[in-house]
């Protein structure tokens, strides 16, 4: 059974600090949810179904979360943006069961989904679209890290920004919640698309090529086995014996050629004798 999406998570980040915010964003990404979603005939209008339970979800705690004014709203920003956090994964796995993907569902597709509208420039080189089909380059841990920092960064610039609406709480606490419908609708959004494309993963190498500029090495040729003392023998006897029997048929051909020669040359007739 994997962990539940309320123990990939830090109950508390100290605000504006992405460096927090990056490491709650890789333990979150790092176990996909559970899902009790069976797969739908109709995938498309089940995941919509889902996103719209899910936006209100998230539209309900955002704002709820918003309610306490002044210095304690402040302390209620980060565990606010870790519930969304937790509908929207919930919401991404349950989309990925209704498609019937959910086994295919990792680490860079959850990553993609929750963040790719809010840093779409982190995702860059690493997903690339080519018709209908999306190539994600499977992230090694320093290529998740750099891509859950730039998500941080974005994060913490928001997160102070949304501070302001603790100092009003009713209005505040509508506009929260009215954003947070909206996030979620764009989070669901990318999932359907990603799930109604195809998608292929590509390795962890070709990601740090990507990640950074540099080309990807050639691998090196093997090198040859150096044969062993008794094949070279061998070898040495079966070249030997093959020069013989070459030779041995040669002089047969010239022996019959010689005489097939000798049969075919006209006599010489004797010189008339005189009377």
């Amino acid at each position: 059974m994997s962990k539940s999406p309320s123990q990939q998570v830090p109950a508390v980040i100290a605000p504006g600090e992405p460096g927090r915010i990056t490491a709650a964003i890789l333990d979150f990404v790092s176990v996909v949810p559970d899902s009790r979603i069976d797969s739908s005939r109709d995938p498309a209008n089940k995941a919509r179904r889902l996103a719209s339970r899910a936006a209100q979800r998230a539209a309900l705690t955002a704002g709820s979360l918003a309610l306490p004014p002044g210095p304690l709203g402040w302390l209620t920003l980060l565990p606010e943006l870790i519930a969304i956090w937790k509908i929207q994964g919930q919401m991404v796995s349950d989309i990925a069961a209704a498609y019937g993907r959910h086994a295919s569902l990792g680490r860079e597709q959850m990553m993609w989904c929750l963040f790719r509208h809010t840093a779409a420039q982190a995702f860059r080189d690493l997903v690339v679209r080519m018709g209908d089909r999306l190539i994600f380059r499977r992230m090694s841990w320093g290529v998740a890290q750099r891509v859950a920092k730039q998500i941080g960064v974005k994060f913490t610039q928001r997160t102070l920004s949304k501070g302001v609406s603790r100092w009003l709480p009713v209005v505040g606490a509508l506009g929260v919640g009215a954003y947070a419908y909206y996030d979620t609708g764009q989070v669901a959004a990318t999932a359907i698309e990603m799930f109604e494309s195809e998608v292929t993963i590509e390795e962890a190498a070709d990601a740090d090529a990507a990640a950074t500029g540099k080309p990807r090495p050639a691998p090196k040729p093997k090198p040859k086995p150096k044969p062993k003392p008794a094949a070279k023998a061998a070898r040495r006897v079966a070249g030997k014996l093959v020069d013989k029997a070459v030779a041995t048929a040669a002089r047969k051909v010239a022996g019959a050629a010689q005489k097939a020669a000798g049969k075919t040359r006209p006599k010489k007739l004797d010189p008339p004798q005189r009377g």
